[in-house]
């Protein structure tokens, strides 16, 4: 963006300069003076420095006002000979250089009127003194339009500022806001699930205890409570650090699918994990997608499909992930899924990775669930 800003700078001054060589060129041909080669020489020398006025717009100024100066001694010409002069001052003082352009213009305008009164025709007094005032005006007006400029510069720069405090500022407010949101949450998520998953892990550990020490074996279904409930504080604890900290979110992905589907059998799910494809890396919001997916989804057949089996395939496409969860539950066709607090947080998952998600009953009984997630394009 600079440079383009910079390039456009460039193509202004080149214009405007062509514009002024064009101008003092043609006065000096049509003019009653006859400059020679040398005139011209300094006139072009004068004029041509126009293209770098906003790069060092005081040494333009100088180099300009020489050469101009010398050549109007040489030649008398009119007063547009002396437009570069005034556009190399207006710059001067629009960038904010304004002593230097007082003095350059107080002895320049009391030469120009000290030579126009002097070089005057005989005449009316009035209209000499009026000759003689013109630089007056013309330095004056220069001077006047290069402070506006400064000025409207300045107000410029400083809404600029006030703009960008003002975007920071919200940034700041938006963050303080984030930050007290996810305390608040993990405070309300300690409060609510900490005390209870942590009766639920004693309780089936005395379980398994009395179980042992009275030399009976124990039931499958009490250790995958056991080790579910383990499991679930662990994942609440690190969820808590995130929020409270934001970091790193919990270690689980698609590594720690045969831990999840291990605990599912235990918990009376029977589940076949497959992947189809050669294994790859994928996004860690992908990765995380994934196994909050088949969990959520092994769920749902645990909590609504009583008895059933499931099936879990991980294939690896062609810059997808397909996960694919069936069930031979009791589910039909003409089942209508109720969109309940699981399958809404699937969806809203798939959809923030712009992937795809399907959760229907199946033709032949039981339920499928699968989500299409791509590995490209997400950060």
């Amino acid at each position: 963006m600079a440079t383009d800003q910079g390039w456009r700078a460039y193509a202004r001054d080149g214009a405007l300069t062509l514009g002024v060589v064009a101008l003092v060129v043609a006065d000096a041909v049509l003019g009653p003076a006859r400059p020679g080669a040398l005139d011209y020489t300094l006139l072009l020398a004068g004029t041509l420095p126009l293209v770098a006025r906003n790069r060092a717009p005081r040494t333009v100024l100088l180099v300009s006002l020489a050469l101009v100066f010398a050549y109007t001694a040489r030649v008398e010409p009119g007063p547009i000979a002396t437009t570069p002069v005034l556009i190399a001052l207006y710059t001067v003082v629009a960038v904010g250089h304004r002593v230097l352009a007082t003095v350059v213009v107080v002895p320049l305008t009391a030469f120009a009127v000290a030579d126009n009164l002097l070089s005057a025709p005989e005449g009316p007094a009035a209209q000499a003194v009026q000759a003689a005032i013109l630089p007056v005006g013309w330095f004056a007006a220069v001077f006047v339009l290069g402070e506006v400029t400064r000025a409207r510069r300045a107000y410029l720069r400083q809404a600029e500022e006030r703009a960008a405090e003002a975007e920071r500022t919200r940034e700041e407010v938006a963050l303080r806001r984030a930050s007290e949101e996810r305390l608040r949450i993990a405070r309300e998520l300690h409060d609510s699930l900490t005390h209870s998953i942590s009766v639920i892990t004693v309780q089936a550990g005395v379980g398994v205890h009395l179980a042992r020490k009275r030399g009976e074996e124990v039931p499958p279904a009490l250790l995958a409570v056991q080790e579910a409930s383990q499991e679930a504080s662990r994942e609440l604890r690190a969820t808590l650090e995130v929020l409270r900290e934001p970091g790193d979110a919990p270690d689980i992905g698609l590594r720690s699918l045969p831990q999840l589907v291990e605990r599912a059998s235990g918990a009376g799910v029977p589940v076949t994990l497959t992947v189809d494809g050669p294994e790859r890396s994928v996004p860690p919001e992908v990765d995380r997608a994934a196994y909050r997916i088949v969990q959520e989804a092994l769920t749902n057949v645990a909590r609504h499909a009583n008895g059933a089996s499931a099936t879990v395939c991980v294939g690896y496409g062609d810059g997808t992930l397909v996960l694919r969860i069936d069930d031979d539950g009791a589910a039909t066709p003409d089942d209508a899924p109720v969109p309940g607090a699981g399958l809404t947080g699937m969806r809203e998952r798939v959809s923030a990775l712009g992937g795809h998600l399907r959760a229907e009953p199946r033709r032949g009984g039981g339920f499928t669930v699968e989500a299409e997630l791509p590995l490209e394009g997400v950060s």
